[in-house]
């Protein structure tokens, strides 16, 4: 099936074509006609399936179709939680609005630069924004940007912007926003409490959920779970890079201490490793991202940041050193590997601390896999006692904090 018989203009039909899709994906065959006929959209998909273009190429044929009527106003938003997203997303957008005459004015905006070079490129308006919710809230404050125009928004990973940490900002831009719009919701996971939420903002929406088929899942993505005492995860890793002859492997760990404290012990091992986390800047961000992208670096120790919204071409290693808090998670982090048909690896450690964790994340994710233990790296600890006669799953501290119980709650 052609991108042509979706509907699409055969300007963006090429663009498609130059970016190397070759045909729509499922997500893109479903998503496209519904977005083109105006309808909200609440749509799952798993990572790597190509839900950017599902929505970029029915919102730049909207936008193409409808002759501005009046002085420039921003008629599509795209709101994501993380920069490196943003920066994704406006790139897919940018390079399929290539092939379009005239071509819509994009602006990128997102927090941690400085915010003067964005309303200036924001002078005279722009057809399409993409931000995270904190930045578009703070061009709104300072009168670079209005929202009373907008026609179309489009939530990317809207999950995580339903979550504790997005809740209010999502608020406030929702208010900013006409009530009669089209609203599109994107996501790889919709926990219950999540999607009942979403759908409290949508009007008759075409659900689009496409399941990964069970035939790909096991030659996509290995998931293995190896039984290790905590104090003995770093010399595991770098014994099963070294035997396995990993090559470049991304590591998550649960803080950005620990992930610069994890790359320094590696680098002094002569393992060529570096942190990325939300601590540094934008700049240090982006270069290191490329540079391990460009393989310059074997490791790359990062904290959730990197879960969601990052493409690594060809990735074929994923470590959790320490487990995410959340099974839901679980998913967006395994995700960075085996993408675009490529197999791939993940490898999950679990102490005696975390076992009752580990064993909710199989739950939840359908898994059944057997715990592996390495010669040489046999655990000896014993998971700790209850506390209150209830376990938390091994996760930080005693007891679960807010945003835990929000998870939980969803996952229920």
């Amino acid at each position: 099936m052609p991108f042509s018989s979706l509907g699409l203009a055969p300007a963006l039909a090429q663009a498609a074509a130059d970016l190397g899709f070759t045909q729509p994906t499922p997500i893109q065959s479903e998503a496209v006609p519904a977005v083109l006929a105006g309808r909200d959209v609440l749509a799952t998909a798993r990572t790597g399936s190509g839900k950017t273009a599902a929505y970029a190429l029915p919102l730049l044929q909207r936008w193409l179709s409808t002759p501005a009527d009046g002085p420039r106003r921003t008629r599509a938003l795209v709101l994501v939680p993380t920069r490196e997203l943003a920066a994704q997303v406006g790139e897919v957008l940018r390079s399929l609005a290539q092939a379009l005459t005239p071509r819509p004015k994009l602006v990128v905006v997102f927090g941690g630069v400085s915010i003067n070079p964005q309303l200036m490129a924001l002078r005279g308006g722009a057809d399409v924004v993409v931000a995270t919710p904190g930045r578009l809230l703070d061009l709104v404050d300072h009168n670079g940007l209005r929202l009373g125009g907008v026609d179309t928004l489009v939530l990317d990973e809207a999950d995580r912007l339903f979550d504790l940490g997005f809740a209010e900002e999502l608020a406030r831009v929702l208010a900013l926003l006409p009530p009669r719009r089209q609203n599109l919701l994107f996501s790889a996971t919709f926990p219950a409490a999540v999607e009942s939420l979403a759908r409290e903002m949508l009007h008759e929406p075409a659900r689009i959920d496409v399941p990964t088929p069970a035939d790909e899942v096991a030659p996509m993505v290995l998931q293995r779970a190896i039984a290790v005492d905590e104090k003995r995860r770093t010399q595991l890793l770098r014994q099963l890079m070294k035997a396995e002859g990993w090559k470049q492997v991304l590591v998550f760990v649960a803080s950005q201490y620990a992930a610069e404290r994890l790359a320094t012990k590696l680098h002094q091992d002569e393992v060529y490793a570096t942190a990325f986390h939300g601590g540094l800047s934008q700049g240090a961000r982006r270069t290191t991202l490329d540079e391990f992208k460009a393989k310059r670096w074997d490791v790359l120790v990062t904290t959730d940041l990197a879960a969601r919204g990052i493409h690594i071409e060809g990735l074929p290693v994923v470590v959790n050193f320490d487990l995410p808090r959340s099974p839901v998670d679980h998913v967006h982090r395994i995700g960075r590997t085996g993408r675009a048909g490529q197999n791939g690896l993940a490898v999950s450690f679990v102490t005696a601390a975390t076992l009752a964790h580990w064993r909710l994340i199989e739950k939840r994710q359908g898994l059944s896999l057997p715990l592996e233990t390495v010669e040489g790296f046999e655990p000896t600890e014993t998971p700790p006692e209850p506390v209150n006669g209830e376990g938390n799953g091994g996760i930080k501290g005693k007891r679960p904090s807010k945003k835990d119980k929000l998870r939980a709650a969803a996952q229920k």
